[in-house]
Order: C-alpha cells, then structure tokens, then sequence
C-alpha cells in the first residue's frame, strides 16, 4: 500500500489510505491495490465491511482503479480458492498460470502488453507495446472479451488489464512500473 500511496503523491495527489467504509463516501476515485491471497483480502474486506460500500462505489460511476490482487478481487471468484467468492464487480474468473517446462511461476518482471478491445483513456499514450512490471500467479479470465484492456504472454497470452465505464483493473504494478505505470497514474487522478 505505501508504494501506491507514495506513486500517487508523485503525481500530485494525496490519498487517504482507509479501512473505513465511510470515508468511500466522500471519495473522488478510489484505489483498491492488494498483495497475497485473494481469499484473505476478500476476508479482511469481509470483516472491515467493505463489501458493499466497494460495489456501491463501483457501480458510482467514480473512478476506481484495482491494482494486482486489487484487480482479482473484482471478479466473481478465483481459483485460488473456489469457496470464497469475489466482489463481482466485472463478471468472470481468476485463473492460475499454469506452470510449463522453463516457466517460473510467480511470474516476476517486466512483459510487454498488447491492447485488448476495452477503450480506456487511462493506458499510455503511444503504439501498442508498453512494458509493466508484474509479480503474480493467478490472472483474469473475464467473461466478456470486450472488458479486455491489455493481455501479455508468459506461457500463453492472458489478460492482464480490465477496463469498463469508470473501472480500471491491472494485474500489474503501475507504481513499480517507472514511467508508463506513473502515466496511468496521472491519467487516473486526473479523470
């Protein structure tokens, strides 16, 4: 949480980092970013009451933004662990990589991306192709191809970026991704 906070100041914003339900009230965007298991975050989101106030902020219209395990846990639910379900926010699944002769699982450091057919003003200006920096071993398999913002390979092409009206979701780690991560930052705030 401390690197996304401090990305977010380096682009001119200052966020409060909550666990209280009530401050998503009041809030311009919203940044849910997670590490770990997707299970114990839907837990912890469980136990803080956050369940409900994160749908309804989605369903806002406000900006919203899920950063790695921030962005599984959008989804219906996750193979990780099947009995525990997710927020539903974007319908569909999270999948493990699977593991393949040479290929390491978690998946750690720089990959290119390739753009999906979701439009979205928040991904870098340019040709197709920016690189991001990712550490995971479960992906999104979105039930409509449409909500498909960004896919990279390792292994096989999967997706790694969700778009749809006001909710963005990215496998990877903008605020460990240097100067692209920086410009969706700075998109996002600024949306």
């Amino acid at each position: 949480m401390r690197s996304v906070q401090r990305a977010l100041e380096a682009v001119g914003q200052q966020p409060l980092v909550t666990s209280d339900p009530r401050d998503l009230a009041g809030a311009a965007g919203l940044v849910l970013p997670g590490v770990g298991s997707a299970q114990d975050a839907m837990r912890a989101l469980y136990r803080l009451g956050l369940v409900e106030p994160l749908q309804a902020y989605a369903a806002s219209g406000r900006p919203f933004l899920g950063v790695c395990v921030g962005q599984q846990l959008l989804f219906d639910g996750s193979d990780e662990d099947p009995s525990c379900p997710g927020l539903a926010i974007m319908p569909g699944r999270v999948r493990k990589l699977a593991p393949a002769p040479g290929l390491k699982i978690p998946h750690m450091g720089w990959n290119q991306t390739r753009r999906g057919p979701a439009r979205t003003g928040l991904l870098p200006d340019g040709e197709d192709g920016a690189y991001f920096y990712f550490v995971h071993s479960y992906y999104p398999q979105p039930a409509r191809a449409d909500d498909v913002a960004l896919t990279s390979e390792h292994g096989v092409r999967f997706c790694v970026a969700v778009a749809r009206d006001n909710v963005f979701a990215c496998q990877f780690h903008p605020e460990k991704s240097q100067a692209a991560g920086l410009a969706l930052l700075r998109k996002f705030v600024s949306s």
